[in-house]
Formats: structure tokens, sequence, C-alpha cells
């Protein structure tokens, strides 16, 4: 009994948190009118990562509940690739991506051995999009427009999704893909912390 309070507490938090879970990025991209700091190639790769991955749980008939929320946050990082490509004045290829990405979606479901191989590809494709986002960090030694408190749900979210997972499927690519990302993650965040704690100190110096 116990477990299952705990069990809906996992789902029901990750699903709250992941509806507002990128609003904190959109909401910093719009105040400041630029899109510095966030990696493109991060969130293409990011809803690539999420795509695969809500297909994959579909077409094993995985209970619901420990995926509902991809599909929000595919809608979120579609909003945010939206305001890079606008801020970026390349608004008009976002016909281009989305005609790529429903018919990426499409070959997915086509063949069983096509998802089993894209899922084994996941935990790769999304650690990638975390590598590209660092890069970008890195690369600017500043992190720009980045969210920390975006980074912090989506780290929360994966360490909750290690337990639901746990007890309801057991799957161990799914499983290893959630610890991957819980990691990669905090790896982000503290990165962003570095760089606005670095940035608030030469802003004092200055002042």
């Amino acid at each position: 009994m116990q477990s299952d309070t705990l069990l809906h507490a996992a789902n029901f938090s990750t699903l709250l948190l992941c509806m507002v879970l990128k609003f904190p990025q959109i909401f910093a991209l719009m105040r400041a009118k630029s899109s510095a700091g966030v990696s493109f190639n991060s969130l293409l790769l990011e809803l690539l990562g999420y795509i695969v991955f809500v297909t994959y749980q579909m077409y094993y008939d995985y209970p619901p509940p420990t995926y509902l929320e991809y599909p929000i946050l595919i809608a979120q990082d579609a909003i945010l690739l939206l305001l890079i490509l606008h801020y970026n004045g390349s608004l008009k290829q976002s016909l281009l991506y989305t005609l790529l990405f429903v018919g990426g979606w499409r070959l997915l479901t086509l063949e069983k051995w096509i998802i089993d191989s894209a899922m084994s590809l996941c935990t790769f494709i999304s650690a990638a999009s975390k590598f590209a986002q660092l890069q970008c960090m890195w690369n600017s030694k500043d992190a720009g427009q980045v969210s920390a408190l975006s980074w912090a749900m989506a780290t929360f979210t994966c360490i909750a999704r290690i337990y639901t997972t746990t007890v309801t499927t057991g799957d161990m690519q799914v499983l290893v893909r959630f610890v991957v990302m819980t990691l990669l993650n905090m790896w982000v965040l503290l990165t962003v912390l570095y760089y606005q704690r670095q940035r608030s100190s030469s802003s004092k110096k200055e002042d």
C-alpha cells in the first residue's frame, strides 16, 4: 500500500513538474529576446530522444502514467525551437524540421526492429543533447539565457522516473537511460550555476 502511494506520488509529481518544466526557459528567452547560451542542436537531439522514447513506450503498451509527460515536453521543446529560430531570424526553417520529425516518427512505427534499434540508441541521442548544451556553455564561458530552474526540475523528474521504472516495467534500457540522464542533467545544472555565479561576481566587481 505504501509503495503504491509512493508510486502515485512519483508519477503525479513528475507529470506536474513536466507541465511547467520548460516554462522558466521559455520565459527567459522571451524576456531577453535572445537565445544566447541555449544550444539549438541540444534541443533538436533532446526532441528526437523524447519522440523515440514515447513511441517505444506506446508501442509496447507500457502504463501511460510512466510516460504521460513526454507529449507535454515535446510540445514545450517545439515552442523553444520556434523561439530560437525566431530570434535567430530562421523561422522559415521550422516547416522543414516539422516535416523531418513527423516523417521520422512515422518511420519508427513501421517495424518492430526499427523501434527497438532506435530505443537502443535513445540514451546516446539524449546524452548527446546534454553534451551539446555543455559544449555551448564551455565555448562561450557563459550560461547566457539558460534556466537553472528548468534543469533542476529535469534532474528531479529523472530521479523520480528511476523509481517508477524500477517498480513497474523494470525495463533495463529505460532504467539505464534515466540514470544517465539524471547524472548529465545534474552536470548541466551545476555548470549553469557555476557560470551564473561567475557572471554575478563580475557584475559586482564592476559596480
